[in-house]
């Protein structure tokens, strides 16, 4: 990264709004938990499955959210295990929270606010890290990745799951193309986050691998979006995606909501008889801490 692009791009500044945008979201991230549930399921378990997650297992749980995949680990692990959730949002922690009082797991299930960047948990105590959609929001993934390589015993492993390419992406990918433009937003620097980030061929296994992680292997899982209409989706989206919001950020009320109808517009193609279905490729990877 060039001298000038680093200058354009604030690290401290960037995670900051994004705490703050994922505070604002928590309630509706949670409120649709059950279509991520669906959505996002299968990628989940097999997630769960490259982690090795069983058991008695301890799991790591880094950019948890809401804690739909948290809740998942700790069935699995079952009462002689643990799921330690954080993220760097208390108020979407504290969904987490009580989302496993409610399910009857919070024995197993503890809740922490930290940074994913700076991971303060004793290294080599947990069997498995994860973490869902939240690696492509890092601003150091490498630092990230080596916390969590930290944060295993040896033969622990670790898994996650990432956006492909935006071309794979398009429900995603159009939003984030139309406000790029509207907004006359430069196009992302390599190695700066966003949701493509880890998706084209190659980058999310060398990753892996530089931060010491063995017998890495990536997966493509479709996972097409389906609601109801695309109205659905742009309310999805709009209540839930905190880059979106942050991407709009420099543009007024009046420019934000053209810029939402064009969204919507331009989503209107998935839109059939049947209602709403736009593409998704998830890369599901796992890598093994060296014994």
């Amino acid at each position: 990264m060039s001298t000038v692009e680093e200058a354009r791009f604030d690290a401290a500044r960037y995670k900051d709004t994004t705490r703050r945008q994922w505070d604002a979201a928590a309630e509706a991230w949670d409120r649709w938990a059950p279509f991520l549930r669906r959505w996002l399921g299968p990628a989940t378990e097999r997630m769960l499955d490259l982690a090795a997650v069983r058991p008695g297992a301890r799991v790591l749980d880094v950019a948890a959210g809401a804690g739909d995949q948290s809740l998942v680990a700790a069935e699995r692990v079952g009462t002689r295990g643990y799921v330690l959730a954080t993220d760097l949002s208390g108020p979407i922690l504290d969904r987490a929270a009580a989302n496993a009082r409610r399910a009857g797991l919070s024995t197993v299930l503890e809740t922490r606010v930290l940074d994913g960047e700076a991971l303060e948990v004793a290294p080599g105590s947990f069997d498995a890290v994860v973490s869902r959609l939240g690696l492509i929001y890092f601003p150091d993934q490498a630092r990230a990745l080596a916390g969590m390589f930290r944060a295993l015993r040896p033969g622990g492993r670790a898994a996650a799951i990432v956006y492909s390419t935006a071309d794979r992406n398009p429900f995603f990918a159009l939003p984030v193309g139309i406000i790029r433009r509207r907004a006359a937003l430069p196009a992302p620097a390599p190695g700066q986050p966003g949701p493509f980030s880890l998706g084209a061929s190659g980058v999310l296994e060398g990753a892996l691998t530089s931060a010491g992680f063995v017998d890495v292997r990536v997966e493509r899982i479709d996972a097409p979006l389906e609601l109801a209409s695309a109205a659905e989706c742009v309310r999805f989206e709009r209540e839930s995606f905190g880059a979106l919001h942050q991407m709009l950020s420099g543009l007024d009320p009046s420019a934000r909501e053209a810029a939402w109808q064009e969204i919507a517009e331009s989503l209107a193609r998935f839109e059939g008889h049947d209602g709403f279905r736009a593409p998704c490729e998830l890369l599901v990877a796992g890598g093994r801490r060296p014994d």
